[in-house]
């Protein structure tokens, strides 16, 4: 999708629609005088009371425009982000209903409802175009066609912003479209990923998505094969991958800026391409979405390409290990002892807690080889924190109260929200192993908690180190009219504004 900013008439625009925006505060007045100086049919009033997130279309007849469509949405009465973020999912989804391909906005009060939000035009601006692109992604690369010609969408090719007199800085809007659309190609990059079913991806593919993805976005890329992973003894991410007919990759992204960078910030990734459970095999109802259990992985991926496109002033490395995990002969076993990277041994009560195995090797080896200033890891980890927190909010775990506190921060900005959960000591007791250093379920109760407990044990005392459990927001059964099913991209946007964030 292309963002296009022009300062102009609304009288000399083409487009397929236009987009008006309104606020619920004073929409009587302000919207007659608008449609009397357009000459739009007042009528339209009537059905629309300016609800964030509300759209209501209209054709114009004879008005003095160059457009038949114009799209009313609402921004209701509140501030922050979150009405542009719900208006440009609204447009998204008119502009599938119509075919639109080309789109007007007209931006011109972005500036005002900047100085009564007290959130910057660029990121308003930038929230619009990031959820434009998030309402027009579709995943549709499987089907053909033939039995149904209609069913592929034609997606939106360019969203034109348009101001009208003096409407704030066209700078500032320029940035902010540009960012949001270029936050939001990564995204769709993590979503395809997700959305990707077993057969079409394993762990070398993860690999080669991240190789090409480092050529075009100039970021290294060094992928560890088997034989490599074996010389390093990680014991974890062999151990899932026993009953795989598929080898296990180890991929280290590093995004290193230009006159070399003040702060190293790790992202580790769980890219377990799809999850049977192993011995300890799944219950069958709901196995097909475990496709997105590398979900945490596509969207450390996504992030660092997007840093490297934002060209950020840090250096982020991520670390993506990634098998599947099957239950074939070889497969390890309920009660197998295994030696992880770090030389810590661990008892195996349950081989469908696996994702925090490969965890262990990753984390050890980007705390020990590379020194981060901070480490973040995300993972589908857990159900216990879809249990405790649903299927909107990230469970988040640190050692570190700033770094909570900014993560935090950050997703409340870009509405994908986090919420700390507690690593006391107590926790401990419930991993505890009999036959080796620690045991890699902690049975009944608090299983988010004690999952993030087993993590700790691998940052080998590092202060600056937060685990997000994405399991229930990166992923959705079925779709909404916030987003559509499948892969949800979620915490490519909270690790960017994240990164922003960081004080340098």
């Amino acid at each position: 999708m292309e963002f296009k900013v022009t300062k102009s008439s609304l009288k000399n625009i083409k487009a397929d629609m236009l987009v008006l925006f309104f606020g619920a505060r004073g929409l009587k007045k302000e919207s007659v005088q608008q449609f009397d100086a357009l000459k739009l049919e007042k009528s339209a009033l009537k059905d629309f009371a300016a609800a964030d997130g509300e759209s209501l279309l209209i054709y114009n007849g004879a008005s003095r425009l160059g457009v038949q469509r114009v799209l009313l949405v609402g921004l209701g009465d509140m501030g922050g982000a979150e009405p542009f973020r719900k208006a440009g999912h609204a447009i998204a989804r008119e502009a599938r209903k119509v075919k639109a391909k080309k789109i007007a906005i007209d931006a011109s009060g972005i500036a005002e409802w900047s100085l009564r939000c007290g959130v910057s035009p660029e990121r308003l601006a930038e929230a619009l175009a990031l959820s434009l692109v998030q309402g027009t992604y579709r995943f549709d690369r499987f089907m053909s066609g033939k039995l149904d010609k209609k069913k592929k969408d034609k997606p939106v090719e360019l969203v034109q912003c348009i101001f009208r007199g003096n409407a704030g800085s066209v700078k500032d809007i320029e940035n902010g479209v540009l960012s949001g659309g270029l936050i939001g190609d990564s995204q769709s990059l993590s979503r395809d990923l997700v959305n990707l079913p077993g057969n079409q991806l394993n762990a070398r593919d993860i690999a080669r998505y991240a190789r090409e993805s480092g050529e075009r976005y100039g970021y290294e890329v060094t992928v560890m094969e088997k034989d490599e992973i074996e010389r390093l003894k990680m014991g974890g991410l062999l151990a899932v991958n026993k009953g795989s007919t598929e080898p296990p990759t180890f991929s280290i992204l590093d995004y290193n800026p230009a006159g070399g960078a003040k702060k190293t910030v790790a992202l580790v990734g769980k890219g377990v391409t799809f999850d049977s459970g192993g011995i300890s095999i799944k219950p069958s109802n709901g196995m097909d979405e475990m496709k997105s259990d590398m979900a945490g992985a596509a969207a450390v991926l996504a992030t660092v390409e997007a840093a490297a496109r934002l060209e950020l002033p840090f250096r982020v490395v991520g670390f993506i290990p990634s098998t599947d995990n099957m239950p074939d002969g070889s497969a390890q076993k309920p009660g197998d002892v295994i030696t992880t990277y770090s030389g810590i041994t661990v008892e195996v009560g349950n081989t469908d807690a696996e994702g925090r195995l490969i965890l262990a090797d990753a984390l050890t080896y980007a705390v020990q080889e590379y020194k981060p200033d901070v480490i973040i890891d995300m993972a589908t980890l857990t159900g216990a924190c879809i249990v405790a927190l649903g299927y909107s909010v990230a469970g988040m775990f640190s050692n570190d109260d700033k770094l909570a506190s900014s993560l935090f921060t950050a997703g409340e900005q870009c509405g994908e929200k986090v919420w700390r959960l507690p690593l006391w000591d107590e926790y401990d007791e419930q991993i505890t192993s009999e036959v080796a250093d620690v045991h890699n379920t902690g049975g009944k109760g608090a299983g988010t908690i004690t999952a993030a407990k087993f993590l700790e044990k691998f940052v080998d005392g590092h202060t600056c180190w937060a685990h997000v459990d994405i399991a229930g927001p990166s992923f959705a059964a079925s779709k909404s009219p916030q987003r559509s099913q499948g892969g949800t991209g979620f915490g490519v946007s909270l690790l960017v504004n994240y990164l922003r964030s960081l004080v340098y």
